[in-house]
């Protein structure tokens, strides 16, 4: 994609509006993506918005001109890749962070208990960024890092639906890291994202 200077802040403020939108709910899974009719709202010609969602497809949140909807399998196959990277980068984090890293883990799942919503999201996704990133491994960090997207979605829904036990495993995971127990650390993470991905399920069967 070849953007001259003056299509550029455009595009990347275009991207940024739509993103948010499709994040923050406003616009919801399935809803059709219209070019000419965000062109109107935005204030914007084509090209940013084009621009635009062709990068949105590449997070994954537009799919088919619409925001997307993932379907049970679509959730299951992003959900085994997350346990597979997940449950590993656990294991990883109990044989290598160090200390006061291992603490802050446990400052995550004290806003858990405590903060506001908005709160509990961002320290919820630290809580698993960190981990991940304790892999030490730029492959694996890429892989989650694009996924982030979708991710997010997903924590906020196991967040606004108050999905049971979450700090409590959160809590768990740290435990096991903190006693440097590697095999229980990633046992426990596995368990706890196959718990998300129900927690998921279930809600958007009774949506």
């Amino acid at each position: 994609m070849h953007e001259n200077n003056s299509s550029r802040p455009a595009y990347h403020q275009c991207y940024e509006i739509l993103r948010d939108k499709i994040l923050n709910g406003e616009l919801p899974s399935g809803t059709k993506i219209v070019e000419e009719k965000l062109a109107a709202e935005l204030g914007v010609s084509r090209t940013p918005i084009r621009d635009s969602i062709r990068k949105l497809e590449n997070e994954g949140l537009i799919v088919q001109k619409k925001v997307v909807k993932p379907t049970e399998k679509d959730l299951r196959n992003l959900f085994n890749v997350r346990i597979l990277l997940e449950g590993y980068s656990a294991k990883c984090a109990a044989n290598f962070l160090k200390d006061n890293e291992i603490e802050e883990l446990y400052k995550y799942v004290e806003i858990g208990r405590s903060g506001t919503k908005d709160e509990i999201m961002s320290a919820n996704e630290s809580f698993h960024n960190d981990i991940v990133k304790a892999s030490n491994n730029p492959l694996m960090i890429d892989i989650i890092d694009r996924m982030q997207a979708i991710i997010y979605l997903f924590r906020k829904t196991v967040v606004i639906y108050n999905r049971p036990h979450l700090i409590d495993e959160h809590e768990e995971i740290y435990d096991a890291i903190k006693s440097r127990n590697g095999e229980k650390a990633e046992e426990l993470m596995k368990k706890h994202l196959e718990n998300d991905l129900n927690f998921y399920l279930h809600v958007m069967s009774n949506q």
